[in-house]
């Protein structure tokens, strides 16, 4: 794709779908790369042709060590105290990753009532849009949860209907020893959900959900129904949690006096700028309690 050819023009703040179609009509490929080990990104460089866009979120540094120069988007999410990027001051390392001649801007996100945008004057970059995906998710989302950016996105341009390839990367939701995954998202939702559509040729996903295991098994036991395969795999892992969750309950005990340890000096660090806004929040509604 051409420099001419790349659409810098981000709307200031929201756009309506047909807006967004046409921004993305360009790409006959969109990436999606998750901050994860798993990713390569020069493997995902040298393997996606010049009409690609990707799509990176939040914490770059996680999965790019070098200046990018295709065209790409950064997707922030935000918190009950705006982007997150924004509110832990990390824009300029963020941002420092891209190329400005092919860095489209950035895509700021908010998914539940608690969440608030950010300003492109408090990003302090020019090309900032807005895009409120919980009209999308809320309808079907586990409550309790909230849905992962990723898992949001990939839905939401999968809806939009467009002609370009939807493709995740390092979308594995595995935990590694480098990075975390956090508890407050259904891990295991949004995998059956996104594994669902990759089978149906919805989307695309590179490291897992391609293969069906469990399929296999109906292809070489054929005197096996499916649902009689899937009444065993339900049993094996009943078998298995409950055996998990054994050795879990024998860990909680073990780890108890570390546990007290921790929750110790987690009471001597000074307090995060989230939980002082909280505490605002509760002390000006206890004011307002008749």
């Amino acid at each position: 794709m051409r420099q001419d050819q790349i659409p810098h023009a981000l709307p200031q703040g929201g756009a309506d779908d047909p807006f967004w179609r046409e921004y993305f009509a360009p790409y006959t490929d969109i990436v999606l790369i998750a901050n994860s080990d798993e990713v390569d990104i020069h493997a995902l460089d040298a393997q996606f042709g010049p009409d690609t866009l990707f799509v990176f979120f939040n914490k770059v540094y996680k999965v790019l060590d070098f200046t990018f120069r295709r065209p790409a988007l950064l997707v922030s999410r935000s918190g009950m105290l705006g982007a997150n990027i924004v509110h832990r001051r990390e824009v300029p390392e963020v941002i420092r990753h891209f190329d400005p001649s092919s860095f489209l801007g950035i895509l700021n996100i908010i998914i539940g009532n608690d969440e608030r945008f950010s300003s492109a004057t408090e990003f302090g970059v020019d090309r900032v849009a807005h895009l409120d995906l919980d009209p999308l998710l809320a309808p079907f989302y586990p409550q309790g949860k909230v849905p992962t950016t990723g898992f949001g996105l990939a839905l939401w341009l999968k809806q939009l209907g467009l002609p370009a390839r939807v493709t995740l990367a390092g979308f594995s939701s595995r935990r590694s020893e480098k990075w975390k995954v956090f508890d407050l998202h259904d891990w295991t939702f949004e995998q059956i959900v996104l594994r669902l559509m990759v089978r149906k040729d919805e989307l695309r996903m590179i490291g897992g959900g391609e293969a069906n295991s469990y399929a296999a098994i109906a292809a070489h036991f054929p005197q096996f129904s499916p649902a009689e395969i899937s009444a065993t795999a339900d049993e094996v892992l009943s078998d298995r949690m409950s055996h998990l969750s054994t050795t879990v309950d024998r860990l909680m005990s073990v780890t108890k006096p570390l546990r007290a340890l921790d929750q110790f000096v987690r009471k001597l660090r000074p307090k995060t700028r989230k939980q002082k806004h909280l505490a605002q929040q509760a002390r000006e509604n206890a004011g307002k309690a008749p």
